[in-house]
């Protein structure tokens, strides 16, 4: 079983879109029976798979003592790929996790889905709060897509400093460099200066119609660049889980 998260404390930078593309390569290319959980209020990752939204606000309610998430699970279209839809009732959900005093109640509730789903990929809000010290401490393995600029900079040392002041036993960071264009001097700066060696998602056309078409981008543009980088950027996310597992065995 492994936890990854895909997290940014910046909204904005193609986090959702991201997380649902890795949840159904590893549905669709790697076979294995995943859950994409969505904390982020937005609900996003739902509905870019085409399902509609949620009607009643049950989400937050997995996180309490009586709390049964199989029972807000939905399949989607795409085989071995379900989904565990936010809404509205995530918007209290920080202080819903301080009230309960559960720090680690995420990684619990993940350990009981693990033996349906051996992957589970977390869509988490841009918050550093109790909620992301909840799949800070659940995850194996964090995403985090930065766009190519100086704040970027900046922002992932905080992350990395406050997963560290909390959790000493951190899961690995992956950055991942999104909406690049190498068009722009800065960018192009920024790829060979800070992120230099980090995977590189650019900005494309094919990518924004997967909102568009509520479909990851495998299905509709599969022959295209980007695809290929996505493609290698779950591969590296493969391989280092599968390093991870054989270091802990």
């Amino acid at each position: 079983m492994a936890v990854i998260g895909v997290y940014s404390i910046k909204g904005g930078v193609g986090k959702t879109t991201l997380a649902v593309d890795m949840a159904w390569r590893s549905a669709m290319r790697s076979r294995h029976s995943t859950l994409l959980w969505d904390l982020d209020p937005q609900g996003g990752s739902g509905w870019l798979l085409g399902l509609p939204d949620r009607t009643c606000s049950r989400a937050a309610s997995v996180f309490q003592r009586e709390g049964k998430p199989s029972d807000l699970i939905t399949e989607t279209r795409y085989p071995g790929l379900s989904v565990l839809q936010a809404d509205d009732s995530m918007r209290s959900l920080s202080l819903t996790l301080a009230r309960i005093g559960k720090r680690k109640r995420l990684a619990r509730l993940a350990g009981f889905l693990a033996a349906e789903y051996p992957r589970i990929i977390i869509d988490c809000p841009p918050v550093l709060n109790e909620i992301s010290d909840q799949v800070f401490a659940a995850a194996d393995l964090l995403i985090v897509p930065l766009p190519p600029s100086p704040l970027s900079a900046r922002a992932l040392p905080m992350i990395r400093e406050e997963i560290l002041a909390n959790h000493p036993r951190h899961p690995p960071i992956l950055p991942v460099l999104s909406m690049y264009d190498a068009r722009r001097k800065l960018h192009r700066e920024v790829h060979t200066g800070f992120a230099a060696g980090w995977p590189v998602i650019p900005m494309n056309s094919a990518i924004e119609q997967t909102a568009v078409r509520r479909a990851p981008l495998g299905t509709f543009a599969a022959w295209t660049e980007v695809n290929d980088r996505l493609q290698r950027l779950w591969d590296a996310i493969e391989a280092k889980l599968a390093m991870r597992a054989a270091i802990s065995v």
